[in-house]
């Protein structure tokens, strides 16, 4: 069955609101599964998307698990403000809404700079006890193996916030088909643009890619979280990625022995996106054979 194409209007219709500290974020519940005991999902995205990209998946899985999924302070639909982003920030505002929501027991599913925020949650003691699996997927888990794109460096540099302000759509599409292998729809890609630029989101696009200077400082702590999970962890990796594709795979069989790896050639840096019918079967496959499911 094709998964069905983006659609922004549609998809936010279904949002429910969430304020976090005076900032609205968009956040969708599926609510109770049509099978299955009820087990939840919690969807982290990446960068600079938002939680439109786990629209293809949503309705395969939400049959089968409670899924929760938001924009991060600063993405899609949430607020943008003028101020620190910080991947903690982040992961606190994570909590907040799971303590919201009376959830207490998840499992998380993350994407590229998802990823990151996932290692820290990890890092915290009490995240790990509320989790019974990990499943990451496409995201710079190990800063000495992320290939940034030139782009990408430039708005790390000094001159950030004047390159932010230069970016065109042509732009940002010739940046998401180098680094896909699988065509994205151009109706998908104008709906990422206009999620990525609303609300004056070029003014806080330099603020937000400063995670990457994150993951250097807190290597460490982030990579412990992941070699130090004692619960089942899965990467879901499409090798084609010239970001974190095969060479980070590679490294994280090194550092992360205890993790699995689905892994497919012929995809890029947006598996669930490009691959969707896969990318659900594999996350589904893995959930299902956990012998440490939720009682």
């Amino acid at each position: 069955m094709q998964a069905p194409s983006l659609n922004a209007n549609q998809w936010y219709e279904t949002a429910k609101w969430f304020d976090y500290q005076g900032f609205d974020i968009p956040y969708f519940d599926s609510g109770e599964a049509d099978a299955g005991n009820g087990e939840v999902l919690v969807l982290i995205h990446g960068f600079p998307t938002c939680s439109l990209d786990w629209i293809k998946i949503w309705q395969p899985l939400s049959k089968h698990y409670r899924l929760i999924a938001f924009d991060l302070l600063g993405f899609g639909r949430s607020s943008k403000p003028l101020i620190k982003y910080t991947i903690s920030r982040q992961a606190d505002m994570i909590e907040s809404l799971l303590h919201k929501l009376g959830v207490d027991r998840f499992a998380l599913v993350a994407h590229d700079y998802g990823d990151t925020v996932a290692q820290e949650l990890l890092s915290r003691t009490n995240v790990v006890e509320q989790t019974w699996a990990c499943v990451l997927s496409n995201g710079g888990l190990f800063p000495e193996t992320h290939k940034p794109l030139l782009v990408q460096k430039l708005l790390l540099s000094p001159i950030g916030g004047l390159v932010a302000q230069l970016m065109s759509y042509e732009k940002f599409k010739r940046s998401m088909g180098s680094i896909c292998q699988v065509n994205i729809d151009e109706q998908e890609i104008q709906e990422y643009w206009l999620l990525l630029t609303g609300n004056n989101g070029k003014q806080i696009f330099s603020r937000l890619i400063k995670y990457m200077t994150e993951r250097k400082r807190h290597r460490t702590r982030w990579v412990s979280a992941l070699q130090n999970y004692q619960k089942p962890l899965l990467l879901i990796n499409g090798l084609d990625d010239p970001i974190s594709g095969e060479h980070m795979v590679e490294r994280f069989h090194k550092l992360v022995p205890n993790g699995l790896v689905e892994a497919k050639r012929g995809i890029g840096h947006y598996p669930q996106l490009e691959a969707p019918e896969w990318f659900s079967e594999s996350l589904q496959g893995f959930l299902e054979n956990l012998s440490s499911k939720p009682s």
